[in-house]
């Protein structure tokens, strides 16, 4: 299924080094967002993290599994080999025009309700509000998540407008399973489906970020 995003889109195949150095980046294990941002304000740029020698990382500070992977090239393997999979699969990649890396911490959004049952109540209202906003021009976040989330894109599709799916799990993966053909038809229409995740990732639990019940 092509993972599409808004400009810049990339095909997988003409990604620059400065690209594959930040999916490198993000590949390594036992490097978080917040020392990988770190990482590269400390040697000036991405790029220069790659260049430098496992003893300069090691002195910078990062875990040895993280220094390993990048003193020994190991992360740039791990990042082309994201993208082969990416390429066999007719998947685009989207870089930010300034490469930059994400909060560790999700937005500061919750409910006050347990979520489930907030699907189940307002299923019919979300997909009807969707409808209307995706008509008046607004394109249509959500997750394809059971119950609510589906039905807003379901409200989007229906409207015969833009609608994202944001996955939790690889843009490969569709969760829950249930929602494939429906995937599909999201992109049948033109929209897109898209994920930070690497390819494969499949749901796990530290992956959603909503209140428990």
């Amino acid at each position: 299924m092509p993972n599409t995003a808004a400009d810049p889109q990339v095909p997988v195949a003409a990604a620059t080094s400065s690209q594959i150095s930040w999916l490198a980046l993000t590949l390594t294990p036992g490097l978080g967002p917040t020392r990988a941002k770190r990482l590269v304000e400390f040697f000036g740029g991405v790029e220069a993290v790659f260049n430098a020698s496992l003893t300069e990382l090691e002195a910078a500070g990062l875990p040895a599994t993280a220094a390993q992977s990048l003193g020994t090239g190991e992360s740039v393997e791990l990042a082309h080999d994201e993208i082969a999979k990416a390429t066999s699969g007719g998947h685009w990649m989207y870089y930010p025009r300034r490469p930059s890396l994400p909060s560790p911490s999700p937005p500061n959004l919750r409910s006050s309700t347990c979520p489930l049952r907030a699907r189940q109540r307002h299923s019919t209202l979300a997909e009807r509000l969707a409808s209307e906003l995706a008509g008046r021009g607004f394109v249509i976040f959500s997750g394809l998540a059971r119950g609510v989330d589906t039905a807003a894109h379901r409200g989007a599709v229906a409207a015969k407008r833009k609608t994202v799916a944001v996955f939790d799990t690889g843009a490969d993966v569709v969760y829950p399973k249930e929602n494939s053909r429906f995937a599909d038809q999201i992109l049948s229409v033109g929209r897109a489906l898209i994920s930070e995740f690497p390819m494969g990732t499949f749901a796990r639990p530290q992956s959603f970020w909503g209140p428990r019940c």
